[in-house]
């Protein structure tokens, strides 16, 4: 796994062993970050379910103003810090290792951009999302990857855009009434 965009492109990260936890493909994440590039410089980032980090290490080489990488996981926590170590970021990025859902639903803070990508078979993609509007900054993006194509509605939000690369969805939602 690499880097694939800014001031850190081609730097490698540090992934999981075997296949219980599945980073976000490269190709996905350039596609992604293709797709936002003119929202991410000076935005306020936040990854709900973190994994390896890669999301938002790729938001800060690409310019995000600031970084939130959060997973309750103990294992994706140590990966976490061991990729930020490895690229010396550790002090850029804010560490938070809590519950995703109920992290985003506090309003503590606003972000520009919120990817949600919590485990496929957790059952969270419609919780996540409605608690996501409650720290969505004004004109901000709440984007949420999936197996699955998002089928329902939720009240405040409107679905722009939706792209499928192989298994991986992308669905992105602002602030508005369908």
């Amino acid at each position: 796994m690499r880097i694939v965009g800014g001031e850190l492109k081609g730097r490698t990260l540090f992934s999981f062993e075997g296949e219980a936890i599945r980073p976000t493909p490269d190709k996905v994440r350039e596609a992604f970050f293709n797709i936002i590039q003119n929202r991410i410089y000076g935005a306020r980032f936040i990854d709900l379910f973190a994994g390896t980090g890669a999301m938002g290490i790729e938001a800060l080489s690409r310019g995000a103003k600031s970084v939130t990488l959060n997973d309750k996981d103990r294992t994706s926590q140590a990966l976490i810090k061991k990729n930020l170590q490895k690229l010396k970021i550790e002090d850029m990025v804010k560490l938070s290792a809590v519950d995703g859902v109920s992290l985003i639903a506090s309003g503590k803070e606003k972000y520009d951009i919120i990817y949600i990508d919590p485990p496929y078979k957790a059952g969270l993609n419609e919780i996540a999302v409605q608690s996501a509007l409650n720290s969505l900054a004004e004109n901000g993006l709440i984007v949420l990857e999936s197996e699955i194509e998002f089928s329902g509605q939720i009240k405040g939000l409107t679905v722009k855009d939706e792209r499928k690369y192989g298994r991986v969805r992308l669905t992105f939602f602002e602030k508005g009434e369908e």
